[in-house]
């Protein structure tokens, strides 16, 4: 699958932190890739050389999520997880997010949404942080880099996903 556009990245407000990508896929397979687990632990993982051990996601809200990626080549691993706020099925999620070793104070408050637009979806994904301190801490984390091969693989895994369809 090809890749319609790279991510961008935004900043919105003193604490939030704006992601988007379009991707060729209607947005139902795209709201499914995101709250099904057999298809998160195949996407979600970061840069290369990290897998996903344990993809947990009670999808409904009030419900939870747990996620752990590990390191491949020495075991180390890292967890995070949340609540369910709202779920619109095939339009939004709004989830809370804190990691297990923080990487920024507190928790975090994501928004996910998906447009679909002549069977292209656009998903922008808004995450709001307590403080300035904590956005601006993950923008120099190098995040984008993970956040941009994750997403590729979502794109490759919804051109999969397609492709058996027809």
């Amino acid at each position: 699958m090809k890749n319609l556009e790279s991510l961008k990245i935004t900043t919105v407000g003193d604490r939030e932190l704006a992601m988007t990508r379009v991707f060729d896929a209607p947005r139902n397979l795209v709201f499914d890739a995101f709250t099904k687990p057999e298809l998160v632990r195949r996407w979600l993982l970061g840069p290369d050389g990290w897998s996903m051990p344990v993809c947990e996601i009670d999808l409904k809200v009030g419900g939870a999520y747990r996620y752990v990626w590990r390191r491949d080549t020495d075991g180390t691993e890292m967890g995070m997880g949340g609540v369910y706020r709202e779920i619109v099925p095939n339009q939004k999620l709004v989830t809370t997010e804190k990691f297990d070793q923080a990487w920024y104070p507190g928790e975090a408050v994501g928004t996910l949404v998906l447009t679909e637009q002549a069977g292209k979806t656009t998903i922008t994904q808004t995450m709001l942080y307590q403080s300035r301190e904590a956005r601006d801490g993950i923008i120099k984390s190098g995040m984008e880099t993970g956040v941009a091969r994750s997403y590729d693989r979502l794109a490759e895994q919804l051109g999969e996903r397609l492709a058996k369809q027809r």
